[in-house]
């Protein structure tokens, strides 16, 4: 074994760490964000997540707990991941470059009173901030969940999750419990369990 259990002990202390910190620092922003998904929700409009690497891994997931079910069996909240289409993907990628990814797509699927929720651990995420600034000027609430000291989303996504961490690792994990968290509060809200 190449591992010392030190190892171990020390990352679930930072993790520990983290989500005592993050509990600490996002709690007003995490009720903003309810109450823009709420308000969204509630006036028959859409979330659409979006993110790179773990953090589309996050979109797709937080976006399966609310059009399937989190606790039980219920209605359907409408949710929209914009990292799984693949032709999509690829197409705005290859004609119009990376950084219109999920800008182009909330061109296309995006309405007024919609909520788009940019997902990137650093903040400074080229597409996720054209996607928030494209969110914006058409008029859906443009929010976020960042790490370190939000980078570019500071500013353009309002209400704004920083994770107080630098750790990539960290900082993920506090992004998919957030996000688990608003699934499970968004249910209750809607009355929907």
């Amino acid at each position: 074994m190449t591992e010392k259990p030190d190892f171990y002990d020390s990352e679930f202390d930072e993790h520990f760490a983290v989500a005592a910190a993050t509990r600490d620092a996002v709690r007003s922003e995490f009720t903003e964000l309810l109450e823009c998904s709420l308000k969204a929700t509630q006036a028959g409009g859409k979330i659409l997540l979006f993110g790179n690497g773990g953090s589309a891994g996050d979109a797709q997931h937080i976006a399966t707990e609310l059009t399937v079910r989190y606790v039980q069996d219920r209605a359907p909240i409408a949710a929209i991941a914009l990292t799984t289409d693949t032709s999509a993907l690829t197409a705005i990628g290859n004609d119009m470059g990376f950084d219109a990814l999920f800008a182009r797509q909330i061109a296309a699927l995006g309405r007024p009173g919609d909520l788009a929720i940019g997902i990137s651990t650093s903040g400074r995420s080229p597409n996720v901030i054209e996607g928030l600034k494209t969110a914006k000027a058409m008029g859906l609430q443009a929010a976020g969940l960042s790490g370190r000291d939000g980078g570019g989303m500071v500013g353009l996504a309002t209400p704004l999750l920083i994770v107080p961490s630098n750790t990539t690792a960290r900082i993920q994990e506090m992004h998919i419990t957030l996000g688990q968290m608003l699934c499970g509060a968004l249910e209750k809200e809607l009355g929907l369990i």
